[in-house]
C-alpha cells in the first residue's frame, strides 16, 4: 500500500502542539523527527536508542501519512489554519507542510534504525527483529513493531495507562478500550486477567493491525471485540458496545473525551474506573471539571513532561 506523506516544518518546543492540532483531526499516525538528546526510560537496558543525529538545531518535523488516492485537500487547508492560529501562541517555526510519497514497506523498515526493545512499568515491548531475552517473563512480553496505527507504548500517553492497568485489573473484568489504535492497552489488560475487552477506533486500518498483533503475541482475538466508529456520535456505536464495563481506558485527546463523557458514563459500571490519557497540560483542570460534572471523582492524577493522565470513578 501506498501513503501520501506530509511533513510539518516546526520546533521542538511546539511538536506536542502541532500533534495536538492533528490529533483534532483523527490523525494519530504521527512520527516526529528531531534532534533532541534522548532520555532514556526507567529501566531500560540497551545503550543506544538512535542513531547520532548530530547537533541539535531546535527544528522538529511531524509527519503523518493518508491513504494514497483520498482527497486531502480540505483536511490539508485546515491544517494549514490551525497551524495559523498556533502561530499566535507558540514559536511553530517556518509551519510549512511538505507533500511526498511512501510505501508502507519502506516506512516500516525506517522505523528498525531507532526502535528498539525498552521497558514500560512490568512490560517488555519488543520489535519482531530483536530477541526476547531468555529470563524474560512472557506474560509481560508484548511483540509490537511500528505500524500506521497509533500506539507502541512509547509516547507518554500510552506509556502511562500501561502502567495504571495493573493497578485496576485484578482477573474476570470487563474492559472498554476507546481509541484503540495497535490494541496495545486491549493487550495487556487481556494479559493482567480481564475476561474480555470491547475495543473502538473511527480507522478501518485498527482491524488489520490489531488482528496481526494479537496473532503476533498469542493473544485470543476472540477476547476481543473491535467496533469501528465514534461512540460520541454513532448511535449504533453505542448499541454495539453497551454497558457494564469494570475499566474503561480513554487514551485519546482532551476534547475527544470530554464528548465522549455521557457515553462513557453509559458504559462505565457504578464505581468502574475510567483511566483517561493524552491529555495536553493545559487541558488538565478542563477535563477534570467535566468528569466531576459528568458524575466522576478523580481519584489521581499523574504528569509525564506535558502529558496528562486522569483516573476516575463512577459516583451517582
Amino acid at each position: 500500500m501506498r501513503w501520501t506523506k506530509f511533513t510539518i516544518d516546526t520546533t521542538e518546543d511546539a511538536e506536542d502542539l502541532v500533534s495536538a492540532l492533528l490529533y483534532d483531526y483523527d490523525i494519530t499516525n504521527i512520527e516526529i523527527e528531531d534532534k533532541a538528546a534522548v532520555t532514556p526510560l526507567e529501566g531500560e537496558d540497551y545503550e543506544e536508542l538512535v542513531p547520532d543525529r548530530g547537533a541539535d538545531d531546535g527544528r522538529s518535523r511531524v509527519i503523518f501519512y493518508v491513504e494514497e488516492g483520498k482527497d486531502y485537500g480540505k483536511l490539508l487547508e485546515d491544517i494549514r489554519l490551525g497551524l495559523d492560529d498556533l502561530r499566535n501562541t507558540a514559536d511553530i517555526g517556518a509551519g510549512t507542510i511538505d507533500i511526498s510519497s511512501t510505501d508502507e514497506k519502506d516506512w516500516r523498515d525506517k522505523w528498525k534504525e531507532f526502535f528498539h526493545t525498552f521497558t514500560v512499568g512490568d512490560y517488555t515491548i519488543i520489535p519482531s527483529w530483536e530477541n526476547v531475552k531468555a529470563d524474560a517473563d512472557p506474560k509481560h512480553v508484548i511483540r509490537m513493531d511500528p505500524g500506521i496505527t497509533f500506539g507502541t507504548g512509547k509516547h507518554e500517553s500510552t506509556r502511562m495507562i500501561i502502567t495504571e492497568l495493573p493497578e485496576y485489573i485484578h482477573g474476570g473484568e470487563k474492559v472498554l478500550d476507546l481509541g484503540t489504535g495497535s490494541g496495545i492497552l486491549s493487550m495487556v489488560a487481556l494479559r493482567e486477567g480481564a475476561s474480555s475487552v470491547t475495543a473502538t477506533d473511527i480507522d478501518p486500518a485498527t482491524r488489520d493491525a490489531v488482528s496481526e498483533n494479537f496473532q503476533r503475541n498469542d493473544l485470543p482475538i476472540e477476547k476481543m471485540h473491535l467496533v469501528i466508529g465514534d461512540l460520541s456520535s454513532d448511535k449504533k456505536v453505542q448499541s454495539e458496545v453497551g454497558s457494564g464495563y469494570d475499566v474503561v481506558c480513554a487514551n485519546i485527546l482532551a476534547d475527544i473525551i470530554i464528548g465522549m463523557l455521557p457515553a462513557i458514563r453509559y458504559a462505565i459500571k457504578q464505581d468502574g474506573y475510567l483511566l483517561t490519557s493524552g491529555i495536553i497540560d493545559f487541558k488538565e483542570n478542563e477535563v477534570k471539571d467535566e468528569l466531576e460534572k459528568n458524575g466522576f471523582q478523580v481519584k489521581l492524577i499523574v504528569h509525564d513532561g506535558e502529558w496528562v493522565s486522569i483516573v476516575a470513578s463512577k459516583k451517582e
